[in-house]
């Protein structure tokens, strides 16, 4: 193959990997306990039993990773809606102690149309010597609970990204 051909080969190759988007963006659902969301890429979806400060829930988790960051939405159903609050509250210390981290921010967030109680937070961990950032949103609307959250190395959550995943996120 002469040399110009395989120049004009490369820089073709190299054009059309530029052209495949990295974060392709489609709306996921729910299962059980409805939603909808933007994720980056084809979901996953598993339940696990977690303890709430010694509440029991099954929480689904819908989840999808781009280059070591994880956009994930787990929700759960409690047995009342009075829980909720202290749901949050054990869901935001569980995040933070899962990343061996410390909390840089929490608070509640504004009245958001159709839910009961929103609490955005954000924490610096560690995962394997490795830095992560955990930015999460944890939303009440009766008695069910929601965590819509990013974790990845700092450098590689990018808050265009983080908007477009946060703000896409809406119980049903």
């Amino acid at each position: 193959m002469p040399f110009l051909s395989r120049c004009l080969l490369i820089a073709a190759l190299v054009l059309l990997s530029a052209c495949s988007p990295k974060y392709n963006w489609r709306e996921a659902h729910g299962g059980t306990i409805q939603f909808t969301v933007l994720l980056p890429a084809k979901p996953a979806t598993f339940s696990r039993q977690i303890d709430l400060n010694g509440l029991p829930v099954t929480m689904t988790m819908t989840a999808a990773e781009i280059d070591g960051v994880t956009f994930a939405v787990g929700a759960a159903e409690l047995p009342d809606a009075e829980r909720a609050g202290k749901a949050l509250d054990s869901m935001q210390t569980a995040l933070v102690n899962n990343i061996s981290g410390n909390l840089k921010e929490a608070h509640i967030a504004g009245k958001q149309t159709n839910v009961d109680r929103v609490l955005d937070i954000a924490a610096d961990g560690v995962s394997r010597g490795q830095p992560l950032l955990l930015q999460a949103r944890l939303i009440a609307k009766g008695s069910r609970i929601y965590q819509v959250l990013i974790i990845g190395n700092p450098k590689d959550v990018s808050a265009e990204n983080a908007e477009t995943f946060f703000t896409s996120f809406k119980p049903t």
